[in-house]
C-alpha cells in the first residue's frame, strides 16, 4: 500500500469509528437493545460512504471490507458495556463533529482518486460526511441536524472545499487534510458551544 493509500486506509476507518460511535450513543440514549445498538453504529458508520461509492462508481467499501463491519459492531459493543456516565451530556454531537471532519476529508479524497472532478468530489465529500448521521437521526425518529439552522453541512464543506483547494495549491495530501479536518472540526465545535447558526428564510409576505 502506498503511503497515501495508507493515510486515506486511516482516515476512512477514524471517520467510520467515530460516525459508528455517535449511532450506538443514539441507541444508548434511547435505551435500545445491543442488536439495535449494532444496527444503529452500522447504518451511521457506513451509511456516507456507501451512497458516495454508488454515485462514483466505486466497489462499496464496508463489502469489501470485511473490517468494516466488525469495527462498528465492536463499538457498538463497547458502548454497550462501558459505564453510562462516560456518554451522558453532548458527547454524541461531538462524536459527530470528529467524524464530519475526517470523513468529509475522506469523501473528498476518494473521489479525486476516482477522477471526480474537484466541485463534485467536495460535493462527495458532504454526501459521505452527512449522509450516515441523517440516516441515523431518521431511524431515531429524532429531528434531524440537517434540518436545523446550525452549522453542519457548512462545516463538512469547509473541510472538503479546504482540502480540495490545498491539493491544487500543491500540497501532499497529509499535509492537506491536516489542516482541512481541523478547519471543519472547529467550525462545528463552534456551533455546537454557541448555538452558530445560518440565517433562516422567512416569508417577506405580512398579514393579509
Amino acid at each position: 500500500m502506498t503511503d497515501i493509500g495508507f493515510w486515506l486506509k486511516l482516515l476512512d476507518y477514524f471517520g467510520i469509528a467515530v460516525f459508528a460511535a455517535s449511532g450506538a450513543l443514539m441507541a444508548a440514549r434511547q435505551g435500545q437493545t445491543l442488536v439495535t445498538f449494532a444496527f444503529f453504529a452500522l447504518v451511521t458508520g457506513v451509511g456516507g460512504g456507501s451512497v458516495r461509492d454508488l454515485l462514483i462508481g466505486a466497489p462499496v467499501f464496508w463489502v469489501q471490507d470485511g473490517l468494516v463491519s466488525l469495527l462498528c459492531i465492536g463499538i457498538a459493543l463497547l458502548v454497550w458495556i462501558a459505564p453510562e456516565k462516560w456518554w451522558q451530556d453532548n458527547l454524541l454531537e461531538w462524536f459527530d463533529a470528529v467524524g464530519l471532519a475526517a470523513y468529509s476529508v475522506f469523501g473528498t479524497a476518494k473521489a479525486l482518486t476516482f477522477g471526480v472532478p474537484p466541485f463534485p468530489a467536495i460535493l462527495m465529500g458532504v454526501i459521505t460526511a452527512c449522509v450516515g448521521g441523517i440516516i441515523r437521526d431518521v431511524l431515531a425518529s429524532q429531528p434531524s441536524i440537517i434540518m436545523r439552522p446550525e452549522l453542519y453541512v457548512t462545516a463538512a464543506f469547509a473541510s472538503a472545499a479546504a482540502f480540495a483547494l490545498l491539493l491544487m495549491l500543491g500540497l501532499v495530501p497529509f499535509v492537506a487534510a491536516l489542516i482541512a479536518a481541523p478547519l471543519g472540526f472547529a467550525l462545528r465545535a463552534s456551533a455546537i458551544h454557541w448555538q452558530i447558526a445560518l440565517p433562516s428564510y422567512h416569508s417577506k409576505s405580512g398579514p393579509e
